[in-house]
């Protein structure tokens, strides 16, 4: 799963380095609640817990929550659509949009000329 575009986290630390939910809250613009719900809500979602419950962000979970997020806020998916996205393998790139594209104008005209044959049979 890709990293938001543009995702830098300028704290000079190297890129594959462990980070704390404060500073993937930070970096990706998402208050610490919020990432701890998603948590909840999305199995695959499992940072690093050390003593104390600290959690620490791997940066495939940071991807992953880049990912989350993009499917919440720009795809417009609810929590479980997402989950079943992300499940499904269809949240990376062309998958989700296409799971989420509205059917074709013609495919629509063609389902109310059946419907519309189907309620004058049944009348």
């Amino acid at each position: 799963m890709s990293e938001r575009p543009g995702l830098d986290f300028r704290d000079g630390k190297d890129p594959g380095a462990l980070r704390t939910i404060g500073e993937v809250a930070r970096g990706l613009g998402i208050k610490p609640h919020v990432l701890r719900y998603w948590e909840e809500q999305f199995p695959m979602l499992r940072p690093l817990t050390r003593g104390g419950g600290r959690r620490y962000y791997r940066p495939e979970d940071v991807s992953l929550v880049g990912t989350i997020d993009r499917l919440l806020h720009q795809e417009g998916f609810t929590i479980k659509g997402a989950r079943l996205a992300l499940e499904d393998g269809k949240a990376d790139g062309a998958g989700a949009r296409d799971a989420a594209r509205p059917v074709s104008v013609d495919a629509l005209r063609r389902l109310r000329g059946k419907l519309a044959e189907a309620l004058e049979a049944a009348s």
